[in-house]
């Protein structure tokens, strides 16, 4: 499922979405959810750029015609995705949190291109779940599992033992 969430202190939105949504759905449609979402993506980190005083991008409309009739030529859906990649890596650094990988990008979308996609979304999810906040009336994205695991009952939280 997907949470709508506002930029603080701008009108943009940005969504948190299911990284297996984002890995699963343009198998479904036949690849048309991986343009929309390439698209969104890229029109978010815009936004999230210009808030930040950033430049994350331009225009996402040019990412996208790198995919769609650019695929006829090879090379601009790899540097369409390379920079998109470069977009999240700089998203992440402004927001504090650890950037992903681009070998680990690059090692998956060679191997299996959708886990990259999910593996970018997470990234994405991260920061907007830090550097946003749910629109009113909606609910707040569910913890990412960063959190501590929970007690065990009938421990002692010092040294670890049983009572």
């Amino acid at each position: 499922m997907a949470y709508e969430m506002k930029l603080r202190g701008t009108q943009h939105e940005v969504k948190v979405r299911n990284p297996w949504a984002v890995a699963l759905l343009p198998i479904i449609t036949l690849g048309i959810y991986h343009f929309v979402w390439w698209y969104k993506i890229n029109k978010e980190l815009k936004a999230y750029g210009e808030a930040k005083g950033y430049d994350l991008g331009q225009n996402p409309t040019n990412s996208l015609l790198a995919l769609v009739p650019g695929f006829l030529i090879i090379v601009p859906p790899l540097v369409s995705y390379y920079r998109g990649t470069k977009r999240v890596q700089g998203a992440s650094k402004i927001s504090g949190r650890e950037p992903v990988s681009g070998w680990i990008a690059l090692i998956l979308y060679l191997l299996i291109s959708p886990a990259m996609f999910a593996y970018l979304q997470v990234s994405l999810n991260h920061v907007w779940e830090q550097e946003a906040e749910a629109l009113p009336g909606q609910a707040i994205p569910p913890s990412s599992g960063d959190d501590m695991p929970p007690r065990l009952e009938g421990t002692d939280a010092g040294t670890g033992s049983a009572s």
